[in-house]
């Protein structure tokens, strides 16, 4: 039964790491697909046809 709690607690954390990196990794990606759009946006008066 030990054994059982101990590979819970481990499947427990590592799925809470998992979690914690995955939060960081979309919030950096959102902040760089704003950042872009923003470049974009501002770049667009540059544009002659």
């Amino acid at each position: 039964m030990e054994k059982l709690y101990q590979k819970m607690n481990q499947v427990g954390v590592s799925s809470l790491v998992f979690g914690i990196i995955t939060i960081v990794f979309g919030i950096g990606l959102g902040i760089v697909m704003i950042v872009n759009g923003a470049r974009l946006l501002g770049g667009k008066r540059e544009i002659t046809f």
